[in-house]
């Protein structure tokens, strides 16, 4: 499990074994969702941690950073490109273990919360 949270980008399936990983504490890592609040309360991946719509990224991608810089942080939204984008800026900014759910939460099978 811990050589995905090596990689830069992670598909829907490897997201889910890391979420039932991360369940037994076998891995550890926050989940972001950067999708607006609207899309949210739509559906949800169960295991977002918080969400951080990009709307607002001018205003807590900062201190989001400083107080993220260390941690294993996977990005997702709808389709996998804003959580590129954001995943993109971090990781560029020193946040070396910034990953990217590629293809997002509509090629997400696992457990959606309404």
């Amino acid at each position: 499990m811990q050589e995905l949270l090596s990689k830069a980008n992670i598909t829907s399936e490897e997201l889910e074994k890391l979420l039932e990983a991360r369940e037994k504490g076998e891995v550890d890592f926050l989940l972001v969702d950067v999708r607006e609040q609207m899309e949210y309360d739509m559906g949800h991946i169960k295991g977002v941690d918080l969400l951080k719509p990009t709307s607002t990224f001018q205003q807590w991608a900062e201190s989001f950073l400083n107080e993220n810089q260390d941690k294993t942080v996977i990005f997702t939204c709808r389709t996998g490109s804003r959580s590129g984008q954001v995943q993109h800026v971090f990781h560029s900014n020193g946040m070396k273990n910034a990953i990217n759910h590629y293809g997002g939460i509509v090629t997400y099978s696992g457990h959606i919360e309404r």
